[in-house]
């Protein structure tokens, strides 16, 4: 009976990610259509600061983790999720950096904590499946 509820949780995850996927791309799609060169601009911003420099992209999704954990925005701990999957950021590493979350942030982050080890085991899950992970 456990493994079964552990399933469909898992099956519901991967539905939730996927309409999360989705939703995402439809929306951005018709924010940038706006024509808003500032929108444009911080779209951009925010896309090229995780790229590799002095730090990481892996260390920087971490670090995106971490503060979505701290703003409690359950979008942006999804997003950052996603990306440290595919940076290959192990358990360890994971429950390491959302420790530091919930240092910073209080117990008033643990739902949001709740959710993030929900997304990562089913990010790892489709991972080790072989199903792409994509935004």
């Amino acid at each position: 009976m456990e493994k079964e509820i552990t399933e469909i949780k898992g099956g519901q995850a991967m539905d939730s990610l996927e309409t999360f996927k989705k939703y995402r791309q439809k929306m951005n799609e018709k924010i940038l259509a706006s024509g808003n060169k500032q929108i444009k601009r911080f779209f951009t911003l925010d896309s090229r600061a995780y790229e590799k420099g002095a730090l990481s992209t892996k260390v920087k999704e971490l670090l995106g983790l971490v503060a979505s954990l701290v703003l409690r925005c359950n979008d942006c701990i999804t997003y950052h999720i996603i990306t440290c999957v595919k940076e290959g950021v192990t358990p360890e590493e994971f429950f390491e950096a959302v420790n530091i979350g919930l240092i910073v942030g209080g117990s008033i982050v643990i739902p949001h904590l709740r959710k993030a080890v929900e997304v990562y085991e089913t990010c790892l899950k489709m991972k080790k499946e072989g199903k792409e992970l994509t935004l």
